[in-house]
């Protein structure tokens, strides 16, 4: 599983993944075990918990139901009685229960499972079990929210069809709301890709307005799928070496904003990783693929170095390392403060970072790096969660894990 985080200037969120979730990237899953408590929850506004997954008749449930909701944590009570949610979501209730600005978002989909999104969106049938079982599990759970990771509605009918699974949710969730919640608002986000060739084929117009927030995926621009070394992360294109920047994240958002996408509404997503490039003599130039893994969490490379090199005109930060060959495109500090102060110029809603367990703990925190760059935690959004949840099918739900 995993956590995503927001943050916001309104919203700070941070998708982050939890106690051993599985994700696919390229050749191999990766199994991380990382608890919730791990989190420092107060410099969050949203904890986007990753993945559910969606059968082929579109009912949602936990991709990892075991880490979820099953496995017991230290001060769990087996013998209470009744139908109770134990695993990562309990933890994560208990968090929002003191830190009463987090709010928890059910991730649905993801790079890997994001294809069973396309046979249940193409029905009337199959948009209405999506939603009402994703609705179902918000209740049931206690989630704040719901966002829909469907990497890439872009292909045929997809454009047309994720507009209708927006629309479907959204009053789903109204329903719920109005007559469980006294009519609170429960969000609905989207991770939406910073790509022209992704962007372009989708219906963002239309999308809009139910959309709370879209949390844009501004990076992996590059890494080992390529042909030569690039950044993967930069605000701005490259004047200098253009070819080093195939892809710009300030682009992306004017198309959005062009689309009727409001500024306050795009949660600008940030990499708690490096892509590293294998047997090259640097940027835009060519590099031989081993067949490792190119991901490599941000917390295991410096934060900066005589090796470290931040540049200031694509906003964007690598490490070369010349004894080995090898280049990692990905944010130090002195990068992620100059997207915070980004955010704060363009007027966009907040930061969003991919994933949580990739940050370090010290004073060079990404996390806490953009946080100090908003002005702190008082910056952030600070609209409450729900606490109360009524028609949950868990007794200790329903006590608020009293």
């Amino acid at each position: 599983m995993a956590y995503e985080c927001f943050l916001a200037r309104r919203v700070c969120i941070a998708q982050a993944h939890l106690a051993f979730n599985g994700y696919q990237a390229r050749r191999r899953t990766v199994y991380q075990k990382f608890a919730p408590a791990n989190l420092d929850a107060k410099l969050f506004t949203h904890i986007n918990y990753a993945f559910a997954d969606i059968s082929p008749n579109g009912t949602v449930n936990f991709f990892d139901p075991q880490a979820a909701i099953q496995n017991k944590h230290q001060g769990d009570d087996e013998s209470e009685s009744g139908n109770n949610i134990y695993g990562c979501v309990k933890q994560l209730f208990l968090l929002k229960k003191k830190y009463r600005k987090l709010k928890l978002m059910l991730s649905i989909g993801g790079y890997s499972l994001s294809g069973n999104f396309t046979t249940p969106a193409s029905t009337d049938r199959g948009r209405k079990e999506f939603a009402a079982s994703a609705v179902k599990v918000v209740q049931d759970a206690g989630f704040d929210g719901i966002d829909i990771d469907w990497e890439y509605p872009t292909e045929g009918t997809q454009p047309d069809d994720m507009v209708q699974l927006l629309a479907e949710t959204r009053s789903a969730l109204d329903a719920y709301s109005e007559k469980h919640a006294q009519g609170k608002h429960f969000e609905l986000t989207v991770a939406s890709p910073a790509g022209p060739t992704k962007y372009s084929k989708m219906k963002l117009r239309e999308m809009d307005p139910y959309i709370d927030f879209w949390n844009l995926m501004a990076y992996d621009y590059s890494g080992s799928w390529d042909e030569i070394v690039r950044h993967q992360a930069n605000i701005y294109p490259s004047t200098c070496n253009p070819n080093t920047t195939l892809y710009d994240t300030h682009s992306a958002m004017k198309y959005y904003e062009s689309q009727g996408v409001a500024r306050s509404k795009i949660v600008l997503g940030m990499p708690l990783y490096a892509h590293r490039f294998n047997n090259t003599l640097g940027l835009g130039r060519a590099f031989k693929d081993e067949g490792s893994f190119d991901n490599v969490p941000y917390k295991e490379l410096p934060a900066r170095g005589d090796n470290v090199h931040d540049l200031q005109e694509p906003v964007a930060s690598y490490l070369y390392d010349p004894g080995s060959d090898s280049l990692f495109s990905y944010d130090t500090p002195s990068i992620t403060d100059m997207k915070a102060r980004y955010i704060m110029q363009e007027g966009l809603g907040g930061a969003m970072f991919w994933e949580a367990s990739g940050d370090r703990t010290d004073a060079d925190s990404l996390v806490r790096t953009a946080v100090n760059g908003f002005g702190g935690t008082s910056r952030l959004d600070q609209k409450e969660n729900t606490l109360d949840y009524p028609a949950s099918a868990y007794a200790n739900v329903k006590k608020q894990f009293s």
